[in-house]
């Protein structure tokens, strides 16, 4: 396959500018809306119906919603036929008052009847354990992130990974935030898989940086990022767009429940595979990184080593 030969790190300033907005709307956004949090983290009351036909889920909203249920979220549960009810915690009532009540209502005008499958309660404590667990999460991820890079490569290089992964989860939070959609466990366990994937990404563009170094002696470092960039591109794209078929299959055939999953991943590679080429090198770049940080250093009286 040929290879590109396209000024990646030459127009670095662009994608800084354009990434810069990107982060300043994002965490406006964070600090201003906040994000819309799930049950898993707030609390509540998840209560499975079932059908004997396929359910009518705009029906549904509409019904709960006339009938004081504003918050409900709703949606299939492994087939038509089986509907997923998500509810804030409501003061003054039980968990069996406010699943009898739910029940009730969507009952109230309709010919078939629901019948109910479970109920679970999620307390308010159990949410906020969780929401904290989350967090430390993705901080241990990003502290062994750091440590793993620069035992690797190079101090320069684990700080430029770092930051371009710091920047694939905030403005992928910030799209959440800005589009008010909900933040839930599954959600979380997307953010974590994309941190991955961005890492992943950088590493494999690294690895070519670090070779190149070591063989490229007549260039200089912009040179030699921009050659390795250009030369993992290739392989950079066949890999997000195998990814991306997988994701939008998700998206339109997965159901509700990994809905939003699904947009954190897609959204997540594409600017994960965008941050390994304008941010992870750059930032490096800006940093000082420069050949002679991976040279490997010579042995003090190596070319005595055999002589008699």
């Amino acid at each position: 396959m040929k290879t590109t030969n396209i000024n990646f790190i030459g127009n670095r300033h662009i994608a800084l500018i354009f990434s810069g907005v990107l982060m300043l709307i994002s965490i406006g956004s964070l600090a201003v809306r906040g994000l819309h949090m799930g049950i898993d983290f707030t609390g509540g009351t998840l209560i499975e119906v079932g059908y004997q036909k396929a359910a009518d889920l705009t029906v549904l909203r509409n019904t709960l919603d006339t009938q004081g249920f504003s918050d409900a979220t709703v949606q299939n549960f492994g087939t038509t036929k089986d509907v997923l009810i998500r509810l804030r915690p409501q003061s003054g009532v039980s968990n069996v008052e406010l699943s009898a009540n739910v029940l009730e209502a969507i009952n109230k005008n309709t010919a078939e009847p629901a019948s109910v499958r479970r109920v679970e309660f999620v307390g308010p404590q159990v949410g906020d354990d969780l929401a904290e667990d989350g967090f430390l999460a993705l901080l241990y991820s990003t502290i062994g992130i750091l440590i793993y890079i620069a035992w690797r490569f190079e101090w320069k290089f684990s700080a430029g990974a770092v930051l371009a992964t710091v920047h694939d989860v905030v403005v992928t939070l910030g799209l959440f935030s800005v589009l008010g959609l909900e933040f839930d466990l599954t959600v979380l366990a997307a953010v974590l898989a994309l941190i991955g994937y961005s890492l992943n990404d950088t590493i494999v563009v690294y690895d070519r940086i670090r070779e190149n170094f070591r063989e490229l002696r007549n260039k200089s470092t912009e040179e030699i990022m921009n050659i390795s960039v250009n030369v993992t591109l290739s392989r950079t794209i066949m890999t997000s767009l195998t990814v991306i078929l997988v994701l939008i299959s998700l998206f339109f055939l997965g159901g509700e429940v990994i809905h939003n999953f699904s947009i954190v991943l897609l959204f997540g590679v594409f600017f994960g595979t965008y941050s390994s080429i304008f941010i992870a090198s750059p930032m490096a770049l800006m940093l000082g990184i420069s050949p002679e940080d991976l040279m490997i250093p010579v042995k003090e009286g190596a070319e005595l080593d055999g002589r008699p």
